[in-house]
């Protein structure tokens, strides 16, 4: 049942993640990193699979080896991010709910700026290739 519910949770995912990596609005990173969690956790044929997929290699490999993001991908996330977290904000009428959003939000910055390695944009081939 465990391997099931894994098993959908990362075809969600992975879904969600392909369609953020298309659709400039939605975040696709985090939602392919919940996939390869759930797929190493639901079946190792399925984590095999994804591990040899063009998504892993782009989107999971780097936080892996922690190469880190470009200043440029830091900021598009957190932006798409902020502005689904505010929208939420003014959406949601209930205080607490609100003031928890804000905390996750704020801390989703600091985390970003001080656990995310940033890196220039050739710096990242080249993190590839050293490994």
């Amino acid at each position: 049942m465990k391997n099931i519910l894994f098993f959908t949770l990362g075809f969600i995912s992975l879904g969600i993640g392909i369609a953020g990596i298309v659709l400039p609005v939605l975040p696709g990173g985090p939602f392919i990193l919940i996939a390869s969690f759930c797929f190493a956790k639901g079946s190792k044929r399925i984590d095999n699979w994804f591990k040899n997929t063009v998504i892993y290699e782009k989107y999971v490999e780097g936080f892996r080896q922690n190469r880190g993001m470009t200043r440029k991908e830091k900021i598009r996330i957190n932006l798409i991010a902020d502005f689904f977290i505010l929208f939420s904000v003014f959406y949601v009428d209930i205080l607490i709910v609100q003031i928890i959003l804000i905390v996750l939000g704020l801390y989703k910055h600091y985390y970003f700026i001080n656990n995310i390695k940033t890196i220039k944009l050739g710096q990242e081939e080249n993190n590839k290739h050293s490994k």
